[in-house]
C-alpha cells in the first residue's frame, strides 16, 4: 500500500498599525487590532470552521483510515485565543479523534533558522509547549517556516530530537529524482525528510478554480487518476498546502469543499493509497537516499528559494537590524518586550517588502495591508526603531552596555508616495548616512546656533550687490525678518 500525507499550514500574523515617525519613543503599541480581529474572524468563518467540520465528518465516517496533519503557528494560536475561541475549540475537537497530528514549528513563523540557532531553538521549544498545553500532545515531526530547509537547518532540527521534517521537493535540488520517497538529511541521517509533491499540491491549492487551466475543472476522478499514474514503486505522495486554500483562496462557490468531501471515498474505492501522518511515515518508511541542500530552499514562488523574504535591500536592511538585537534580549525577562520581539520576527513583515511583482504578484498582494513594498519597509523600521529604544532602556536599567544610536532615520508615512522613496535612496548599512525627515512636503533643516559677530573689516563694494551691510542692520530689514543666514 502506498501513502498520501495530507498536511496543512495554519498561520496568521499580527499586522502592524500605521506607525508614524513621531510615534517613535512615545507610543509602544504596534498592532492594528481592528485588522487582526477582522481578518481572523473572516478567515475563521470562510475557512477554518467549515474546513474543520468537513475534516471532522470525514474522520467520523472513515475512522482511523483518514488521517491529516497540521502545523499552526503560535501567532495564529494566540489570535484564536484572543478573537476566535470557537476555532480553537474546533481544532481541539479534531485533536480528540486521534487521527490528527500537530507538527512543531517556530512560534512566530519566523526566519530565525537563518540567523540564530539559539533563537530558533527557543522559538521551537516555546511552540512545543503551546501545542502541549492546548492539545495535550508532544510533537515529534517538524516543519520550518514556509518549508525552509538546508543541510544546516536539518542538522539543528535533528539535534532538537525530531524524527522527521517536511520540506519542498524543489526541482533544482532533486534533479531526476522523485519527491515521492522518504529521504534523509545529508549531515544527520537520523532526520528523515518528506518532500512536497508541488505539482499535485498546487493543482488543488492554486489551479483548482483557474478556468484558463487546461485541466479545469478538477474532479476527484481526475485527481485520483493522476495519483494512480505515479510509478508503482513510489511510496508516498505528500500534499502540502495552506489551510486557507479551502474557502479563502478557493471560495466555496468553486466547489472546493465538495472536492474535499469526495476525495477520501474516491481514494479508498479506486486506488491502493492510504492516508498517513508524518510520524507514521517515519516509522513505516526507510530513506532511499540523502539529499544535499547547501543553500536554503522553500515552497515560495517559482524559484523555491528565499527571495520572497530576503531578495532586496529593503528586506536585508530590516532583517539585519532586527537580528542585531538577539544578544541584547538573551537575558530579558520583560514579557511585553519578549512578546513584541517574537511578533516582529514574523516572516510576513519581510514578505510585504517583496518587489517580485511580476510572475507572483497575486500571491504577494494577498492579505497585504500596504500599497507598496516601500510603505511596508518604512512602517516596519519605524516600529523597530521604537522597539530598539525600549531594548536600550532595558539594557541600561540592568547594567548592560547600551545600544548604539540608530544609524538611520526614516521619513514620516504621511507623505510617502510611490516614486518618492526610490530603492537607491534608502540609506542602508553600507552608506551609514542619516536621512532628513520629510514632513508636509518640505525638508526639515538642521537648526543652527546664533553666533555673535564682530564688526567686519571694511571692504570694497561688490560689483553685484553693492556695499555689504552690517549684521545688526541686516537683521532690521523687512526682507530678512523671516529668514536668517549663518555667518561664515
Amino acid at each position: 500500500m502506498r501513502s498520501i500525507c495530507f498536511y496543512f499550514q495554519v498561520h496568521q500574523p499580527y499586522r502592524l498599525r500605521t506607525y508614524r515617525f513621531f510615534d517613535i519613543g512615545h507610543n509602544h503599541h504596534y498592532y492594528d487590532e481592528y485588522q487582526n480581529r477582522t481578518i481572523i474572524r473572516r478567515v475563521a468563518d470562510k475557512c477554518y470552521l467549515p474546513a474543520n467540520q468537513v475534516m471532522y465528518d470525514l474522520i467520523r465516517e472513515y475512522g482511523s483510515a483518514f488521517k491529516i496533519s497540521y502545523s499552526i503557528s503560535g501567532t495564529a494560536l494566540d489570535q484564536f485565543e484572543m478573537y476566535t475561541s470557537d476555532v480553537l475549540e474546533s481544532f481541539q475537537r479534531l485533536a480528540s479523534t486521534g487521527c490528527v497530528e500537530f507538527l512543531s514549528e517556530t512560534y512566530s513563523h519566523s526566519l530565525s533558522s537563518l540567523r540564530s540557532k539559539e533563537e530558533f531553538t527557543n522559538q521551537v521549544n516555546l511552540h512545543r509547549e503551546k501545542i502541549r498545553k492546548l492539545f495535550g500532545v508532544e510533537p515529534t515531526s517538524f516543519r520550518n517556516t514556509e518549508l525552509i530547509y538546508s543541510d544546516g537547518i536539518g542538522e539543528m532540527v535533528a539535534d532538537m530530537g525530531f524524527r522527521v521534517m517536511l520540506t519542498e521537493g524543489a526541482k533544482h535540488i532533486l534533479g531526476w529524482k522523485s519527491p515521492n520517497y522518504m529521504y534523509c538529511n545529508a549531515v544527520n541521517p537520523k532526520l528523515k525528510l518528506l518532500l512536497k509533491n508541488f505539482r499535485l499540491s498546487d493543482d488543488i491549492a492554486f489551479r483548482f478554480s483557474e478556468r484558463a487551466w487546461s485541466e479545469w475543472p478538477l474532479t476527484t476522478e481526475k485527481f485520483v487518476g493522476w495519483l494512480n499514474s505515479t510509478n508503482f514503486n513510489e511510496e508516498v505522495v505528500n500534499l502540502f498546502m495552506d489551510y486557507e486554500t479551502f474557502g479563502e483562496h478557493q471560495w466555496p462557490e468553486t466547489g472546493i469543499f465538495d472536492f474535499l468531501r469526495a476525495l477520501p471515498k474516491r481514494v479508498f474505492e479506486h486506488s491502493n493509497f492510504t492516508f498517513n501522518t508524518p510520524s507514521e511515515l517515519a516509522e513505516k518508511l526507510q530513506p532511499v537516499a540523502s539529499i544535499h541542500v547547501p543553500y536554503p530552499i522553500s515552497w515560495a514562488d517559482e524559484e523555491r528559494d528565499l527571495t520572497a523574504w530576503l531578495g532586496n535591500e529593503l528586506q536585508d536592511e530590516a532583517f539585519g537590524n532586527l537580528y542585531k538585537l538577539v544578544d541584547r534580549l538573551r537575558d530579558c525577562k520583560d514579557e511585553r518586550i519578549l512578546q513584541d520581539w517574537r511578533y516582529l520576527q514574523t516572516s510576513d513583515h519581510f514578505y510585504y517588502m517583496c518587489t517580485k511583482w511580476f510572475s507572483d504578484g497575486d500571491v504577494h498582494k494577498y492579505f497585504n495591508p500596504y500599497g507598496t513594498p516601500y510603505e511596508a519597509f518604512i512602517n516596519y523600521m519605524n516600529v523597530l526603531s521604537d522597539f530598539q529604544i525600549r531594548v536600550d532602556r532595558f539594557c541600561r536599567s540592568n547594567n548592560h552596555e547600551p545600544l548604539q544610536a540608530p544609524e538611520v532615520e526614516y521619513v514620516d508615512n504621511d507623505n510617502l508616495a510611490v516614486g518618492e522613496l526610490p530603492l537607491n535612496n534608502v540609506k542602508t548599512s553600507a552608506t551609514r548616512k542619516r536621512s532628513t525627515v520629510r514632513k508636509t512636503g518640505t525638508t526639515k533643516a538642521k537648526t543652527t546656533k546664533k553666533v555673535k559677530a564682530t564688526k567686519p573689516a571694511a571692504k570694497k563694494p561688490s560689483k553685484k550687490t553693492g556695499a555689504k551691510k552690517s549684521p545688526a542692520k541686516k537683521a532690521d530689514t523687512k526682507s530678512t525678518a523671516k529668514k536668517s543666514k549663518t555667518i561664515k
